[in-house]
């Protein structure tokens, strides 16, 4: 039995038929992506899977993991516009979103206009978002959730489709501004960038210091992009996948009966997880050739759905208890039901 949106006007024969022909599409993505970006399978996937999804990414490791590179190889092989801002102490709203400036007609009226600023992009690159103050941090909520931006008391509408893909090194935390609950629960995904493998760093060593580089070409359009991630939120959905995104999150907040959740966690997902996993579930089943999601999409989506919308209890953090142990052990409970 499957679920779908009483709104979708697709069967589902036809997103069968719609997701075949993306699927020549989405393996050719994940060529070009493996031309520039060795290894990082599961970062790469992730990554695509949150645009598909039509969200946005916080991606957490230490420098040198080809962050950067990633970021601008996505904007190339999906054919959209991609612009990066350094985050800094000292960077303002304004460095942001824009600002206006006054202007003089040549009868000699006066009047403002609004310059764009950097997040005026497709796919925008905040790297070391949590550098900057809370001020300008906060310039990014609105844009995030609603696709545009307030300005002089004008609404100004942002490129379609907008993602923000942002970096955050998880080392250097002196001098730094952690982000508030709301602006991570803005991030689709938590994505946690690891070391190469032995095999992909040899690749790294031989393929990057030499005297050419290999370059990613153009796979898709913005308006592809977005035929595809409505294409997403049109499969169906089995009634078990539902049941188990449901308990899975649920099971995350404390006071549900899961015994580790309620004695380690002080507060948990709200419904926002849900829907993240319930989109991301979708979308990872389109990248590995499925035409509906499966309960395993769900266990692998559950770290970095959950991660950055949990908060351990004092006590937890002090016997060394991670959101990872806890998201694990819940994962499990799933297993055994």
């Amino acid at each position: 039995m499957s679920t779908t949106n009483p709104a979708d006007t697709l069967n589902e024969s036809e997103v069968v038929a719609e997701a075949e022909a993306a699927l020549a599409g989405i393996e050719a993505m994940r060529a070009e992506i493996g031309k520039v970006i060795f290894g990082q399978e599961e970062v790469v996937e992730n990554a695509i899977v949150a645009i598909l999804s039509g969200g946005h990414a916080l991606l957490v490791g230490v420098p040198g993991l080809a962050k950067t590179k990633l970021v601008e190889t996505l904007g190339t092989v999906l054919g959209i516009s991609a612009g990066r801002i350094q985050f800094t102490p000292d960077l303002m709203p304004s460095d942001i979103l824009g600002s206006e400036v006054l202007e003089q007609s040549e009868d000699g009226r006066r009047s403002f206009r609004f310059v764009k600023g950097p997040i005026f992009t497709q796919l925008l690159m905040a790297d070391e978002i949590n550098r900057a103050s809370p001020r300008t941090q906060s310039a990014l909520l609105q844009a995030m959730q609603e696709y545009h931006v307030t300005f002089g008391g004008e609404r100004h509408d942002l490129p379609a489709p907008f993602h923000v893909l942002a970096t955050q090194n998880p080392l250097e935390q002196e001098g730094t501004y952690p982000l508030p609950e709301a602006q991570l629960d803005r991030f689709l995904l938590q994505i946690d960038v690891d070391y190469p493998s032995l095999e992909a760093e040899r690749r790294i060593l031989l393929e990057t210091t030499g005297m050419s580089e290999q370059h990613a070409s153009a796979v898709f359009t913005g308006d592809r992009l977005l035929e595809l991630q409505k294409l997403v939120r049109r499969m169906p959905v089995p009634e078990s996948v539902v049941t188990a995104i449901l308990e899975l999150v649920r099971s995350a907040r404390p006071g549900t009966g899961h015994a580790t959740t309620d004695a380690h966690v002080a507060w948990g997902p709200g419904p926002r997880a849900s829907q993240a996993l319930m989109l991301c579930s979708r979308a990872r089943a389109l990248y590995d050739g499925r035409f509906a999601p499966s309960i395993d999409d769900v266990k692998a989506l559950a770290e970095p759905v959950l991660q950055h919308r949990m908060a351990l209890t004092f006590a937890a953090r002090a016997e060394g208890i991670s959101v990872r142990d806890v998201i694990s052990d819940i994962v499990n409970t799933l297993d055994r039901s």
